[in-house]
Order: C-alpha cells, then structure tokens, then sequence
C-alpha cells in the first residue's frame, strides 16, 4: 500500500513539472498571446518544406481567434516540395479573405518560400534577403557504375515502361527525360501563374525573370516581386494598420511550440525526412540551389 501511495505522489510530482515547464516555455518566449488585445499572428515558416501540417493547422487556429486581426508570414526557406509549398500557398489565399496577411522575407525566401509569400497581400524583404529562384528542380542519384563495380545486378519487373523512371540502378532513357521534362515544365508554369496573377505582373515579364535565379530584396522590389524593403517590425506594424488595430499590436507566434517530449514523439518522422540530403528524395521541388 505504502509503494502504491508513494508511486502516485511521485506521478503527481511528475505531472506538476511538466505542466510548470510548460507554462515557462510559454511565457518565456515574449509571447503576449494570451492578453485581451487585439493582436498579429506570425506564421514561422523555417527550414526545407517537406510538411505542410503545422502551418496548416496554424491557419485554422488564426481563423478562429477573433482577436487576431491579421497575420505575418515570417519566412526563412530555401523552398522545399511542390505539393506542401502550394497547399501552404492557397490556405493564406483563403485566410486573407477575412484578415489581412503581409509577408516578411528573412535570410533567405526562394522558390517554395517565395510561393508562398505570394499569397500574402503585402511582401516585405530586407536589402539583402535572397530570393526569387521561381523555377522547378528534380535530381536523379544514378549507382549504376557503383553496382556494377560491386557486381550486383538488380532485375526489374514493371507494369508499364515509364514506371521505373528515374531509378538508380540505370541511366534515364531519351524518352524518360521528355517525360520528367514535360512534367517540370507544367509544375513551373503553375509557379509562373502564381507569380504573374498576385504580384499583377505580365506573363512574357514573368518568362524573362523566372528562370531559376536568385535575386536581393532590392533587385526584386525592382522587378516588382516585393512591394517594398523592410524589417519584421516593419511587417507587424503593418499588418496591424492594415487589420485596424489602434496603436501596437499584441503578437502571437505560430506553430505554437511543444514541450520538447511531445515534439520529439509527433515530428519524429519530419525531422528524419528534412535531415536526409535533397537527392535521396523522390518529387519534385521549389527549391533555391544550395551554395
């Protein structure tokens, strides 16, 4: 009875903790999202897109809360695979129905990042933020040379004569590189229609600058890409006048952050995915070369 007793005040201990842990993480982080004022949201989009779950669900919790008038997009990504990027995309172009959304570009926002930038209504960038990259990339590991010096041979059947396309153990045939070529060609324009219909910029102009190259934030208020340079303070600011919020508005981050055990557990399988070298994954990608 005295062991039970006891694993039970160690259990409450335990969950005490745990719930004073949170509640520090929370409020350490310069968050006031939890005060009466009408606030901006800022959306942290980071790293490579691979997931576009926590952003989507981010979304939804905004749509929500009545006291957040509007929303910043803070980027800092070299872009990532085509289907996240665009879900991403065409959420912020619903969401900005009802409240207003302005992009903050940081180190770096291009091709994917830059995507989705183009849904908000306003983009900032610092001078020298990298980005644009508006184009589509696919890359092909070939061991075709390895296996045949370790004498392995690989036998394939296949249901069709595309269906091995792309794979590692042979070189790509002329008509597998028309047919990969045909559907990055198709994934780009959509990239391109992206850009000229939001940014209101002509589709022969778009062709000329959307060829794969990176451009500084002012080389791309230039181009018409951003509507002007400034800070992530500058995006808040801005985004509560234009959300009509009187005086400085409160902030709230989003993806809301977990306590380290929970996060471990459920982005387990992200983190794996975003840690493993971009030609190791199948798909095609708005994704800025690495330097």
């Amino acid at each position: 009875m005295r062991k039970i007793f006891l694993t039970i005040v160690i259990l409450f201990f335990i969950f005490f903790a745990f719930l004073v842990g949170l509640g520090i993480g929370v409020f350490s982080k310069g968050d006031d999202g939890f005060s009466g004022k009408d606030k901006v949201a800022v959306i942290n989009i980071e790293n490579v897109i691979f997931d576009s779950r926590e952003y989507l669900e981010s979304i939804n919790s905004i749509k929500n809360d009545s006291k957040i008038k509007a929303i910043v997009l803070r980027i800092n990504s070299p872009g990532g695979a085509v289907g996240p990027a665009q879900e991403i995309y065409s959420e912020v172009l619903a969401i900005k129905k009802q409240k207003p959304v302005v992009a903050s570009l940081g180190t770096v926002a291009a091709s994917g990042g830059y995507y989705v930038a183009c849904a908000a209504d306003k983009i900032l960038a610092n001078p020298g933020t990298i980005t644009g990259s508006i184009g589509v990339i696919a890359q092909f590991i070939n061991y075709k040379e390895l296996m045949s010096w370790a004498k392995v041979d690989v036998e394939v059947l296949k249901s069709g004569a595309f269906k091995d396309t792309g794979s590692p153990m042979r070189d790509l045939k002329p008509e597998e590189r028309a047919y990969l070529q045909s559907l990055i060609d198709n994934v780009h324009s959509q990239f391109k229609k992206a850009v000229s219909d939001s940014r209101n910029i002509a589709p022969e102009k778009i062709d000329i600058i959307a060829d794969g190259r990176i451009y500084t934030g002012e080389q791309a208020k230039e181009l018409s890409l951003i509507d002007d340079i400034g800070t992530l303070n500058d995006a808040i600011k801005l985004a509560g006048v234009m959300g009509g919020i009187e005086g400085e508005p409160g902030v709230t981050n989003y993806p809301k952050k977990k306590t380290n055990l929970i996060e471990l557990i459920s982005n387990l399988d992200t983190k794996l995915i975003s840690n493993l070298p971009l030609t190791s994954q199948f798909g095609l990608f708005y994704m800025v070369n690495t330097f």
